[in-house]
């Protein structure tokens, strides 16, 4: 079916307008409260050396969590995009997804408790309208080492008390362990690494009704039905943490300096409570989504449960994946580039389990367009060619995944049992992700050795952990001398290649360790010997000169004017950090010309104070990355 057509089709299902509206009203209810837009920050995220992704609003405001001032003050408000690789496996039910936004609200050493929890009842009974009957609490039931929250219970009381409700301990506000109430991105307490900051939480559930109560999916089937059974009936919509530890080297907790307030509620859950309909995949974020698999496949949401789980993997993958490319990610086989293939591979094969007569990448296709439409004026420029552009990278790969697949699936077929061994054959010869081998082969009929698979499976999984870890900001693998020095070779490189080659390259991606850098750049055409001697020794003149390497903190709009390259894809906020090479001494950051300096990044670092501590700079080679992207390797003697 045409674009065009299922567009019209589309603006008569569904009001486009459910999440916008919430995310303007939640950000405006904040700003009534003092509290300073920030923009989102990238999905890869740019200063923290612990993730692959940006996976919750608080990631990019650890720094100013511990104690370093923000610059725009101590009350902050965003709807920060947020991707979780370890919600992969559970991408499937009517609530988890790997891409979401999460709204958040931060008191850094300003407000406390007692105003959080009172702001975030009101946002959600006064502006969402939600029946305040229908809301649950929880709380931090304390440990050896932090108390029980009884002050956030006494609020809480409070709170219900003040619209008629009579709320007690265990019916309407619950305690639970760490496991359950608190928050660091490592999990709890004892899951901390030293430096890491956490505290006690405060969640808020809404309920969906009794009928949902399918306690045979619960943990807790045994017991009565209770806001954190993940039986069906209740679901998280709000999470206030009260970011007041930090873990030390010798295993204890010590209170922060100042106590911070870090909010995290999901947009997509926050549409479902409002629309009354736990299944996050009929909210306007993904409904147009659902429609389009619906009329490729022929088959209805919602009728059948393999049908329905398939086509929420195929609307989140691709979600998250049209996320990702638009940051300048391409598919591949480490890192976020592997996260990446992953996505689009899993949706490829869910595709194939749908069935249907069309295109797998014409689907897909559709899917990333409909994406740009529900975030247009967000994140994206649906209608850009650069967008549009874009979307080629993820037909390109379902194409070719598509025709492997083909293959794959007849091999698959040649085994009346599926061992590890075979999986693992698979994996290697056709690009056959793990999980859905096994998924396949049991769909066909085949055995599986179910016990020899799983451990070859966790095999793999912890290699994977393994390459996944030691991931540095900007690509470097660390902070060391060596990868530092580096690091700096990689501004030379980028602004030696577009003053000598092409002044309209950018750079498209890179990874640095202390052997040697490499650079992705969007070129079309290989690199000539000569061009690569050249660029080569410009860089080498460049560190002979001992030029000085500055960092300025300048307004967003100076740095773009004045040249300033930046990250591709990156969304900063309206001061930025630019490092600058051979900044003439004495010049006024104010008043930067580009015949100022030798290069301009927005960068956070580490770098070098002077060129000559480099050494000598050697371009090693030079290959096609993809389609229009060139990579170049290089080291420093």
């Amino acid at each position: 079916m045409q674009w065009e057509v299922l567009q019209k089709q589309l603006r008569g299902i569904i009001n486009p307008m459910q999440s916008a509206d919430i995310r303007r009203k939640y950000i405006g209810y904040f700003q009534k409260q003092g509290h300073t837009e920030i923009p989102s920050a990238p999905i890869v995220p740019l200063n923290d050396p612990t993730t692959l992704f940006t996976s919750s609003g608080m990631q990019p405001l650890v720094p100013y969590l511990l104690g370093q001032k923000h610059p725009a003050g101590t009350r902050l408000v965003d709807s920060q995009k947020s991707f979780r690789s370890q919600d992969i496996d559970e991408v499937g039910d009517n609530r988890h997804t790997t891409f979401f936004e999460m709204l958040g609200n931060w008191s850094l050493g300003d407000y406390f408790k007692k105003e959080q929890l009172t702001w975030i009842f009101g946002f959600l009974v006064t502006e969402l309208k939600l029946d305040p009957k229908r809301l649950y609490v929880s709380v931090f039931e304390g440990n050896d080492s932090v108390p029980k929250d009884t002050e956030s219970i006494g609020i809480w009381k409070t709170l219900f008390e003040g619209v008629g409700i009579k709320a007690e301990v265990g019916a309407r506000i619950f305690t639970y362990p760490a496991k359950k109430n608190w928050w660091s991105r490592s999990g709890e307490p004892e899951k901390m690494p030293p430096g890491e900051p956490g505290g006690p939480d405060s969640e808020v559930f809404f309920d969906f009704g009794a009928e949902l109560g399918l306690h045979e999916k619960s943990a807790y089937k045994h017991d009565v039905c209770h806001p954190n059974c993940d039986c069906g009936r209740f679901m998280e919509i709000a999470n206030s943490v009260f970011m007041q530890y930090q873990k030390m080297p010798d295993g204890t907790l010590k209170e922060l300096s100042q106590k911070n307030v870090d909010f995290g509620g999901g947009l997509e859950r926050m549409c479902a409570a409002v629309a009354d309909n736990p299944d996050v995949f009929r909210t306007d974020l993904f409904a147009p989504i659902m429609t389009l698999l619906e009329t490729f496949s022929g088959m209805e949401y919602g009728k059948n449960p393999k049908e329905t789980q398939a086509m929420r993997v195929i609307a989140d993958h691709l979600k998250a994946a049209a996320f990702m490319i638009n940051e300048g990610l391409f598919p591949g086989n480490k890192q976020q580039g592997y996260v990446l293939r992953r996505l689009i591979r899993r949706a490829v094969v869910k595709m194939h389990q749908l069935g249907g007569n069309g295109s797998k990448s014409e689907l897909g296709m559709s899917v990333y367009r409909q994406v740009g439409v529900i975030y247009n004026g967000v994140y994206f420029d649906a209608e850009s060619p650069e967008f549009l552009d874009k979307g080629q990278i993820l037909k390109e790969e379902i194409t070719r995944f598509e025709k492997v697949l083909n293959v794959g699936l007849v091999q698959l077929g040649k085994h009346e049992t599926i061992t590890g061994t075979v999986a693992f054959d698979l994996l290697q010869s056709y690009g056959f992700p793990w999980e859905l081998t096994y998924e396949l082969a049991l769909e066909k009929g085949q055995e599986v050795d179910r016990e020899e698979f799983q451990k070859e499976f966790r095999k793999h999984q912890e290699l994977s952990r393994t390459a996944a870890a030691g991931m540095f900001k900007g690509g470097l693998a660390d902070h060391s001398e060596a990868t530092t020095n580096l690091h700096t070779a990689h501004h030379l490189l980028l602004a030696s290649l577009q003053k000598l080659v092409d002044p309209s390259i950018k750079q498209r991606g890179s990874n640095i360790t202390a052997e040697r850098l490499r650079i992705d750049v969007s070129f079309a055409r290989k690199f000539t010997p000569e061009e690569l001697t050249n660029v080569t020794e410009y860089v080498n003149a460049a560190i002979g000169k001992n030029l000085p390497v500055t960092r300025v903190e300048m307004p967003k709009e100076h740095a773009e004017k004045i040249g300033a390259q930046m990250e591709f894809g990156t969304k900063y906020p309206d001061r930025v950090s630019v490092y600058f090479v051979g900044l003439r001494e004495g010049t006024n950051p104010e008043a930067v010309t580009r015949d100022d300096y030798f290069s301009a990044e927005f960068c956070g670092g580490p770098h070098v104070s002077f060129t000559g501590a480099l050494g000598h700079f050697t371009i090693l080679k030079e290959e096609a990355s993809s389609a229009g992207v060139r990579r170049i390797y290089a080291k420093l003697t």
